[in-house]
């Protein structure tokens, strides 16, 4: 979900142009979200509105195709700064990162173990099967069987164009990571084995949506919390998990040591066996609205590891080696995760939907529709051997940012933590987009 923590070449790209430093907060809250939490009331948006009010360039949405869009100028914005003007209703939609290609163009296409991936499909248009540019690729979908993988290809080939996601200066090549849902021991209740505590969404914890004015950022949440009759930026990493705990008594479960939980919220989910047998699993519930910070970067700019030995093994075998110093390492990420427990036990995605090991990736919603089909070109883990395969956008991350840019999902367990850590691969990425959908 977060790329293992580990990504050196993430692209932390600005959220807004901003005018002034309280924008610029507005911005550090700003994170994308896979579920909308608690809304404050209109009135409160427009009270942040009048005290942080200022011209925005607006990145790409996840609009089918990716149209550019522009936001209305507020009225505090000073000369010369002028709007674009609005988006026609009905104008044709541009493809900033979506480049029209042939299925000829994949690598691979053809020997792929395509069927593999239809039950990840049908996940997707269990998620999108009302949208209407999904509904008629997805109805046909839920009323086939097909039993091969050229029945698979034609089903996509008859339905479906092909689009190379290309970087902003036309470059096709991108990062891929990869991530995993852990297999951990805790238990329901503090005791002196389990004492790191997970916490659940805090009820103080506003989740500001900023659609009703602005629809173009309907992917985008701002958090914080009321300090009087003000709203501040919610409490960080270093709060949370400080002398003063102000998130004491809404503990979901707890924990052996701190990194364990640290990778549990960078992974978005987890398996955690109980001390009576009984088994549960966690995931992603909402966040504090700071945005991620890699601490194998960190590691790195500080001189105690070198990049190519950046892992999570690493990161834990560093903290052994320095306990003391293991807070503080740990603090230079803001980011926190809430968490909630989930009805079944297979950990689920931004998209609503359950992950497949293999077959699921992470991605950039503002570059690649969530939900999606795509063709991912790469090579396996820390080797040369092509991994050229179809995949759902079902998933995304705080560090998964770029138009060519995914964290495959491994599974469950040690086995696929083992292959998610050693996922630092370079590649490219086809989406495939139903023929409803107009390339321009």
């Amino acid at each position: 979900m977060f790329g293992m923590g580990f990504d050196l070449n993430q692209n932390n790209q600005s959220v807004m142009v901003l005018t002034d430093w309280k924008i610029a907060w507005l911005k550090s809250l700003m994170v994308r979200l896979p579920k909308a939490g608690a809304k404050i009331p209109m009135l409160g948006i427009l009270v942040m509105m009048l005290g942080l009010a200022a011209c925005a360039t607006v990145p790409r949405t996840a609009h089918p195709l990716n149209t550019a869009v522009s936001a209305p100028c507020a009225t505090l914005c000073p000369a010369p700064v002028q709007c674009l003007p609005p988006k026609q209703i009905g104008a044709p939609p541009v493809v900033p990162n979506l480049r029209p290609a042939t299925w000829a163009d994949l690598p691979g296409w053809d020997a792929d173990h395509q069927l593999a991936a239809w039950p990840a499909w049908l996940a997707s248009c269990a998620a999108l099967k009302n949208k209407p540019d999904w509904k008629m690729v997805c109805g046909i979908a839920n009323g086939l069987n097909p039993v091969d993988d050229t029945s698979v290809r034609a089903y996509f080939e008859t339905n479906f164009n092909v689009f190379q996601s290309v970087q902003a200066d036309g470059g096709v090549q991108g990062l891929f990571t990869g991530y995993y849902a852990p297999v951990l021991q805790g238990s329901l209740v503090r005791t002196s084995r389990f004492a790191v505590p997970l916490y659940a969404p805090p009820p103080d914890l506003l989740s500001i949506d900023l659609s009703a004015v602005y629809p173009e950022l309907k992917s985008l949440r701002l958090r914080g919390r009321l300090q009087g009759n003000q709203i501040v930026p919610y409490w960080s990493r270093s709060q949370i998990d400080g002398d003063i705990r102000p998130l004491a008594g809404h503990e979901l479960v707890w924990l052996e040591n701190p990194v364990d939980a640290f990778f549990l919220q960078i992974q978005g989910s987890g398996h955690i066996k109980l001390p009576d047998g009984k088994e549960i699993m966690v995931g992603y519930a909402d966040q504090n609205g700071y945005p991620y910070l890699a601490i194998g970067r960190v590691l790195v700019e500080r001189g105690d590891l070198r990049a190519d030995q950046v892992s999570m093994q690493a990161i834990r075998d560093w903290g052994q080696a320095h306990p003391d110093q293991l807070p503080d390492l740990l603090a230079q990420n803001p980011s926190y995760v809430f968490f909630r427990i989930l009805p079944d036990t297979a950990p689920l995605g931004a998209l609503g939907v359950a992950l497949t090991a293999g077959r699921s990736v992470a991605i950039d919603p503002r570059a690649i529709p969530l939900g999606a089909p795509i063709w991912l070109s790469t090579t396996e883990p820390l080797s040369s051997q092509p991994m050229d395969r179809l995949m759902m956008a079902q998933d995304t991350g705080g560090a998964i940012r770029g138009n060519v840019r995914a964290d495959v999902y491994f599974g469950l367990g040690d086995v696929a933590g083992r292959l998610a850590g050693k996922m630092k691969q370079s590649g490219q990425i086809w989406v495939l987009l139903p023929k409803a959908i107009p390339a321009s």
